[in-house]
């Protein structure tokens, strides 16, 4: 051992070194969900792009085609609590491949087609019940489970995939059906669900325990892994031998919250948001566009950079969610989209004129904003061992007022040969129900496990 000057040992100096910190396994599950929520965003919203080509070929009416739309966007709403409460019994990893395979199966049966009833059963009932459990309630499942802090922003990122869907399927299916033909960009949709399926059964894990890690930002509770919700994920556990089926667990969360205010403000408003957006932008835009002189794959552009900056927009409330009074928010976004909703008959036109420019960013930096801060009242007014299972229940109400808006906007059209009055509706709906969010009381949010 070496001496100093006055003759005392000194000590020897060890040097160690620190691993890189790894990243959290929760990142890598969002990340794959979030593709996940891509991809189901981007099959919802081809249906827009395939309504003129289809009818061009088959002679269906507007009605017919917008009615199968419709049936689409409902069972996508629908089948939203069950699919929260089947991934709480059979597991996130099982539900979303199989969803995933059942997309690609509608989806690619469309290139085969001769009757209407077969594209309402296919986009009906395949991909609207593939896309639906993979709805925003995947996120939200997520969010609880796999993340202590920063729900907010992680649930801005997951409702933003809705948008990047459109940024990344809707130009490539229009250029598709505008050249080649439609069936191809529904081959499209059928072999990009095929390709994610194995890779959510590879990298998603159900649960934090399964893989013998904590929540993000959540510490030990007594030296154990712990929970951050009542049971396996949305809804606590009952004893092996009382268990509710996945059906009538959703069903008894929707029997104990029918008597909440808070419950109904948050499913009417989110009603009149799938209303606003998925039924009426999402599927009548390209067509309302085109009747106006633009080019299809124009239009298909313009939705695209709506999708652009919604994703600005989201994630930039989901940041706001952490910080802001969540019905606050919600007052904002719906009173600023109707007013923009309002002007769009005066701005639509062969070209792209700077108004219509500026609706296109002013309207995608609205376009699901509101999802963060609705998740964020389900959590505070019902708990984080229901909120998955009770905003399932509100995301149906929002896909049944995008379903009602489809065939609304398209009964518009066929009656009055233009789409104004179906823009000013909408307008009006939005502004109603950001003055309605009000109505909801205001509380904190629960508190999850103690930060790290």
């Amino acid at each position: 051992m070496p001496r100093g000057r006055l003759g005392r040992s000194l000590p020897l100096m060890t040097v160690t070194t620190r691993r890189p910190a790894r990243l959290h396994r929760a990142w890598w599950v969002a990340l794959v969900i979030l593709g996940a929520l891509v991809a189901a965003a981007g099959f919802r919203s081809s249906t827009g792009a395939l309504i003129e080509p289809l009818e061009s070929e088959f002679g269906w009416s507007r009605t017919t085609t917008s009615g199968a739309v419709t049936a689409n966007l409902v069972v996508f709403g629908l089948v939203a609590p069950f699919a929260a409460a089947l991934m709480e019994r059979w597991g996130i990893r099982r539900v979303v491949a199989g969803a995933l395979v059942l997309v690609a199966l509608g989806s690619g049966l469309t290139t085969v087609m001769t009757e209407p009833w077969q594209l309402w059963l296919l986009w009906g009932g395949c991909v609207g019940l593939g896309a639906g459990a993979m709805a925003l309630v995947l996120g939200s499942i997520v969010a609880n489970r796999w993340f202590a802090v920063r729900r907010g922003l992680v649930t801005g990122i997951f409702s933003a995939a809705s948008s990047t869907g459109q940024l990344v399927f809707l130009p490539a299916i229009a250029q598709l059906a505008a050249g080649p033909g439609w069936r191809f960009a529904a081959l499209l949709v059928a072999a990009a669900a095929l390709l994610l399926a194995p890779v959510v059964w590879l990298v998603v894990a159900d649960h934090p325990r399964d893989v013998g890690a904590l929540p993000y930002g959540a510490a030990p509770v007594d030296g154990t892994v712990a929970s951050t919700t009542g049971g396996r994920g949305g809804i606590p556990d009952q004893g092996a031998g009382q268990r509710d089926s996945p059906a009538r667990a959703a069903l008894r969360v929707l029997r104990e919250v029918s008597g909440s205010l808070p419950f109904w403000v948050l499913a009417g408003t989110f009603f009149v948001c799938g209303w606003s957006t998925n039924g009426l932008v999402g599927t009548h835009f390209i067509p309302a566009a085109h009747d106006h002189g633009m080019p299809q794959t124009t239009a298909a552009g313009l939705l695209a950079l709506v999708g652009i900056f919604d994703i600005v927009g989201t994630i930039g409330s989901g940041w706001l969610t952490d910080r802001v009074d969540p019905r606050l928010l919600l007052l904002a976004y719906y009173v600023l989209r109707g007013l923009s909703l309002l002007v769009v008959p005066a701005v639509l036109g062969p070209d792209v004129e700077p108004s219509l420019f500026l609706f296109v960013v002013f309207y995608g930096l609205d376009w699901v904003a509101t999802v963060p801060p609705t998740m964020a009242l389900c959590r505070r007014h019902f708990g984080l061992s229901r909120s998955s299972v009770v905003f399932g229940w509100v995301f149906a109400a929002h896909m049944v007022g995008a379903g009602i808006a489809a065939s609304y906007a398209g009964w518009i059209r066929h009656a009055h040969g233009d789409y104004a009055m179906a823009w000013l509706t909408a307008g009006a709906l939005c502004l109603l129900a950001g003055f309605a969010c009000l109505a909801i009381p205001r509380r904190a949010e629960p508190s999850a496990l103690p930060p790290t």
